[in-house]
């Protein structure tokens, strides 16, 4: 099964990337995963235990470095003919 993981880390910094958004990438980037970066979430496709293993993670390394609040939306992404999302 294939996930797609989107969360936005706060408080916002409309003038540079804080701290806890950047940690947010490096655990990400660490599971394996390939992160879109937008403005305001981060968002990706990959399996789920990849995906559910990386959440841990998430939550852990950016509150350990100043975020207030991560919103976290978890969807499945169906399975196409050729057996990829």
């Amino acid at each position: 099964m294939r996930l797609r993981i989107e969360f936005p880390t706060e408080p916002f910094d409309l003038d540079g990337v804080p701290a806890h958004a950047l940690e947010a990438r490096r655990v990400i980037e660490e599971a394996g995963l390939d992160m879109e970066v937008g403005p305001f979430d981060s968002t990706d496709v990959g399996e789920a235990d990849v995906v559910l293993t990386a959440l841990d993670k998430v939550f852990r390394g950016p509150l350990g470095v100043g975020a207030t609040r991560i919103s976290v939306q978890v969807d499945t992404v169906p399975e196409t003919p050729g057996g990829h999302a």
